[in-house]
């Protein structure tokens, strides 16, 4: 499975994106879908990850949208009253085997949100 990160760029805060996370190679409907973040100097966390159920870091509740699209492949991540500390490269995920390891990862797509 090959995983194709999207949409990131730079935001003020209290502004909203929404990444992508095309992917190819595999029976998408089978995986789990994850966010991963990571910013400098620190190690990558969990942000949100859909399979049958959704489930996110308390950092993010009530700001950020984890959802999919089994049609087109693809899984999102909608972005809102972005935060300056929510600043990191973001990583998508795919898990075979959710919540027991990630067996896939996409390159990555910058998020900066400026103060």
């Amino acid at each position: 499975v090959q995983l194709q990160a999207s949409g990131g760029g730079l935001v003020q805060a209290g502004g909203s994106l929404r990444l992508s996370c095309a992917a190819s190679g595999g029976t998408f409907s089978r995986y789990a879908m994850g966010w991963f973040r990571q910013a400098p100097g620190k190690e990558r966390e969990f942000v949100a990850a859909i399979s049958r159920i959704i489930s996110y870091a308390d950092s993010v509740k009530g700001r950020f949208t984890i959802s999919r699209d089994n049609v087109q492949n693809t899984a999102y991540l909608q972005m809102s009253r972005l935060k300056p500390e929510d600043s990191a490269i973001y990583y998508c995920a795919a898990s075979r085997i959710y919540p027991c390891r990630w067996d896939y990862w996409g390159q990555g797509t910058q998020v900066t949100v400026s103060s």
